[in-house]
């Protein structure tokens, strides 16, 4: 199914204040199933796209349209990215591979054998064997709930996959803005935010990497603003932020 069309599934349902099994047992059909269409991993038959049209009040065109043009198979440029995984250059692409990267104007797609990650306009989608997890401006979304607090999976915290997050978005500002310098950079606020969630869990400061926060705060204003002087005086905070919070 086409990303467009998958994520107006998702706009429509939650529009219409449905979770992911609310709209399964209006359909009879099972969650995952909808969780499919919604990830374009799979595509409604006739029946559940006129269901679908009458349940959201609307035609079975607006229900299908896009904007996308079709490209031919073989304008598609595939670029090797090591062993694994091809970024696909072109609009429509059918991903028929175990793990692949999407790059297209509808967002960026990862799959890999232990889930996929699309970020998109309407917010990020994380999915694995167990969970389903969708982010917007409307909040947090577990297996179609949204969630409150703490995220418990199993009787343990979710670890959000910061690291793939990081990889996706650095992907996007290289190929649709041309920043693979300093976009780099991103990759160092991986174990920043890993080791903020630390201190806030417990409760310390001190676990805060604050070091690798202020190399970053260099860096980036030196990349960005030529500012390397005086920004060097950001060291200089290091022996204090320990003095205070140890």
């Amino acid at each position: 199914m086409n990303i467009e069309i998958a994520n107006r599934l998702v706009t429509l349902r939650k529009e219409n204040n449905l979770s992911q099994e609310a709209l399964a047992e209006k359909l009879g059909i099972s969650r995952q199933a909808v969780s499919k269409w919604e990830r374009a991993e799979a595509s409604p038959d006739t029946d559940n796209l006129i269901l679908l049209a009458r349940l959201y009040q609307v035609s079975l065109d607006d229900l299908l349209k896009t904007d996308d043009d079709i490209i031919p198979k073989e304008e598609i440029v595939e670029i090797q990215v090591g062993d694994h995984e091809k970024i696909n250059q072109a609009e429509e692409v059918e991903p028929g591979s175990e793990e692949y990267v999407h790059v297209g104007f509808q967002g960026i797609h990862v799959k890999d054998k232990d889930g996929e990650v699309h970020v998109g306009w309407n917010g990020i989608h994380v999915t694995d064997s167990t969970d389903d997890v969708h982010i917007d401006k409307n909040g947090v979304y577990v297996n179609g709930e949204k969630a409150k607090g703490h995220i418990f999976v199993h009787g343990k915290k979710t670890e959000f996959p910061l690291g793939l997050i990081a990889l996706v978005i650095y992907i996007v500002i290289g190929c649709v803005f041309g920043m693979w310098h300093p976009g780099w950079l991103i990759f160092l606020l991986v174990p920043i935010i890993g080791s903020a969630i630390q201190a806030v869990r417990k409760k310390r400061l001190s676990c805060f990497c604050y070091p690798l926060l202020v190399i970053f705060v260099f860096l980036f204003a030196g990349f960005v603003y030529s500012a390397w002087h005086p920004m060097w005086v950001v060291f200089l905070t290091i022996p204090v932020y320990y003095e205070l919070f140890n």
